[in-house]
């Protein structure tokens, strides 16, 4: 099977204030999409430990805590920060057309 990367449209980029997050389903994925002083990220939104809402998250530059237990993930690379060690999560590209934000989901064909 060959991997393609498919943009799907989520969001108006006003409908996501800086400093805010959000939850988007993008074409089947849940994902957590946060605007840090204009900068886009996308992770997944289910925390790796016991999955909760990432979205949902206390957001800290560009590092969101998860609302369960506290677990740190660097919204630039998914790597967990605290505590150190533990698993990633996974993170999108996303990009702006116009007024709409996009995010690359990678699909099988």
């Amino acid at each position: 099977m060959k991997k393609v990367s498919k943009g799907i449209r989520v969001a108006k980029v006003s409908d996501l204030p800086p400093g805010e997050c959000g939850f988007v389903d993008a074409d089947g994925v849940p994902l957590a999409v946060f605007n840090v002083d204009g900068s886009f990220y996308a992770i997944d939104d289910a925390c790796p430990h016991q999955g909760g809402p990432l979205s949902e998250g206390e957001i800290d530059g560009c590092v969101v805590a998860c609302p369960w237990h506290g677990w740190r993930f660097d919204l630039k690379n998914g790597h967990c920060i605290d505590p150190p060690g533990m698993p990633s999560v996974v993170t999108y590209r996303v990009y702006i057309e116009g007024d709409d934000l996009f995010v690359e989901i990678e699909q099988s064909t």
